[in-house]
């Protein structure tokens, strides 16, 4: 009987809480500051903390739970958008180093299974990682990142369909050709029945469910547990990991079961005790077993490994991107993005070794490359993205487009009629009254609550590039503007400030990457009633020189009562006016006055 070593327990949580905090305030993923502080106090280093058999249970769920999570965050319908490119750059970036990963271990001796892992291990990419990094370098509304996110979800399905046949081939333990066709036959058969109960069963079930009112939190995700473990022994029957069982029942379950309501609820408990709990378990006890005896004993082989791992992918990116007819420079790009490792590669690893595929010497060896390759992402990743702004070849995306303005008062209709002009516009409103006389000018509104998703829903938010919050209520602002992204993931954010509420200033914006209105804190109440009066003067400023937006206003305002509203282009492409944008030379600003 297996028992519970609280103390050993608390200590790896407390460990891994400690280098999650650290890694992520130096801008890199939590898994890499858990990793390290694993090796750091493992046996490898300090032998402060050690494993134990209740330590690798928790560890074993955590992956299976992770694995789901990662599934649960791929949106098909937004990594269709870069599918052709993305492909490209997926086959170019998993493939060559597979192969140079692969022959490394051969030519140092290993065996053909050994290198198969590591070369699985070496061709996959991080999705968790990009995300966050891609957010953080605010790249969401280009195409590199759709490529990139498009890129890393098929290389590491790939790797896991790859992995799914070796982990068949060993259990099987033949090389005849009737055991071959035993593995491929279970391994076809799980993934065909996986595919039916995730299209036909899932959706029917999420239907059952609302129709017996059984929508409580704690039911669902108890229910969500069941699918996740279900799909993961599914696989285990099949001969697979419980690993990839876990990942298909996350792709199922994003939008299928659920309400985009529900399963934003629930997938943030699950995203607290996969990734806030199991999952930091699992990374730092695999730290446990690294050993740093192969500085000395493996170093040429770590060097290659790693050399291999990064020259193959951002070469084999780049020239496997060249069809795309985007550039070798995007494929540069892209290819230096999809370098880091984390998840999917470090369980991948963990299971070779505890199947004793590969030795704790490889083992170590791809940690250390997960680590090293992590590390080169944010810096590699800002520099190339720069080059291309520098060369003004940095492609903004644009699937998604139009402008989801929540306001439908008469500031926000007058806008709203401005930018209709050259693009789809939908109003929110919760007042009847004034949507019904939006609709009546011609301006598309939707009559809802701008602080639920059923009114962003019936707006197509999914497909909206900007969103402006402009009610004379700063914290609604504020709070449709959260979840605009939140749920939504519209790359621009536009909030108007109101004087009068101190609380919300510039800061708390820059806090939620959004931008102020009008570059200023603005009462649209005297506005509102000016234009409902029809008494006010439009007037057109062109700019000789380019200018900050917050510059303009400061030198236009002096002893003036103005309201810049939008900025023309020189071709006569409209935008609003905001606080975190430029002015060209050429340009004009559209204000009233």
């Amino acid at each position: 009987m297996v028992e519970l070593n609280i103390v050993n327990l608390l200590m790896v949580l407390a460990a891994a809480w400690l280098g999650g905090i650290l890694a992520k305030r130096m801008g890199f993923p939590s898994i890499l500051g858990e990793l390290i502080i694993g090796i750091i106090l493992g046996p490898a280093l300090l032998a402060v903390l050690e494993t134990s058999d209740d330590l690798n249970i928790l560890a074993e769920v955590g992956i299976l739970f992770l694995m789901a999570y990662i599934g649960m965050e791929i949106n098909f319908k937004d990594l269709g958008k870069a599918s052709w490119a993305g492909l490209l750059a997926a086959i170019g970036g998993f493939v060559v180093p597979f192969v140079l990963g692969y022959y490394t271990i051969l030519y140092f001796g290993g065996t053909n299974i050994a290198g198969l892992f590591v070369g699985i291990a070496v061709g996959v990419t991080s999705l968790a990682t990009k995300s966050r990094i891609l957010v953080d370098l605010k790249l969401l509304d280009t195409r590199i990142a759709y490529v990139l996110m498009a890129g890393a979800l098929i290389s590491d399905t790939l790797a896991l369909v790859i992995f799914a046949g070796i982990i068949g081939y060993v259990e099987a333990g033949s090389i005849d050709t009737a055991g071959l066709a035993w593995v491929a036959g279970k391994a076809i058969l799980f993934f065909s029945i996986a595919v039916l109960i995730g299209i036909y069963l899932f959706p029917l079930l999420g239907k059952l469910l609302t129709k017996a009112k059984l929508t409580s939190r704690t039911i669902l995700f108890t229910i969500l547990i069941v699918m996740v473990l279900g799909f993961s022994e599914l696989a285990e029957l099949a001969g697979l990991h419980g690993i990839l069982g876990s990942f298909m029942a996350g792709l199922f379950i994003r939008d299928s079961v659920f309400s985009r309501q529900i399963l934003k609820d629930v997938s943030a408990v699950f995203h607290d005790i996969s990734i806030g709990f199991l999952a930091p378990i699992f990374f730092v006890t695999a730290g446990f077993h690294v050993t740093l005896d192969v500085f000395q004993t493996d170093l040429a082989l770590l060097i290659c490994v790693i050399t291999g791992a990064v020259v193959g992918k951002i070469l084999g990116t780049t020239l496997f991107y060249l069809p795309s007819g985007y550039g070798w420079r995007e494929g540069f790009t892209i290819g230096t993005g999809m370098n880091g490792r984390g998840a999917v590669e470090i369980i991948i690893a963990g299971i070779g070794l505890q199947m004793n595929i590969i030795s704790q010497e490889i083992f170590s060896i791809l940690v250390f490359m997960a680590i090293s390759t992590t590390v080169t992402v944010p810096v590699f990743l800002t520099w190339t993205t720069n080059w291309l702004k520098k060369r003004g070849e940095l492609v903004k995306q644009d699937a998604r487009h139009g402008y989801l303005i929540l306001g439908a008062n008469p500031l926000g209709l007058y806008i709203a009629k401005q930018l209709a002009e050259q693009n789809e516009v939908i109003l929110i409103d919760y007042n009847k009254d004034l949507v019904n006389e939006a609709n009546a000018q011609g301006v598309k509104a939707i009559y809802g609550n701008g602080l639920r998703e059923d009114a962003f829903e019936a707006a197509n938010a999914i497909n909206k590039n900007t969103f402006i919050a402009l009610t004379g209520n700063s914290e609604i602002n504020l709070l449709s503007a959260q979840l605009a992204y939140n749920s939504f993931y519209i790359p621009n954010r536009i909030v108007l400030v109101s004087p009068v509420e101190n609380g919300v200033g510039i800061n708390l914006l820059d806090h939620m990457d959004a931008s102020s209105l009008f570059a200023n804190k603005t009462d649209m109440v005297p506005w509102s009633y000016k234009i409902t009066t029809n008494n006010f003067e439009e007037k057109k400023d062109k700019i000789e020189k380019e200018i900050s937006t917050r510059n303009w206003f400061k030198h236009s305002a002096k002893n003036k009562d103005i309201l810049p509203i939008l900025i023309l282009d020189e071709n006569g492409i409209k935008r609003p006016f905001h606080y975190k944008d430029i002015i060209k030379s050429k340009e004009s600003v559209v204000y009233l006055q």
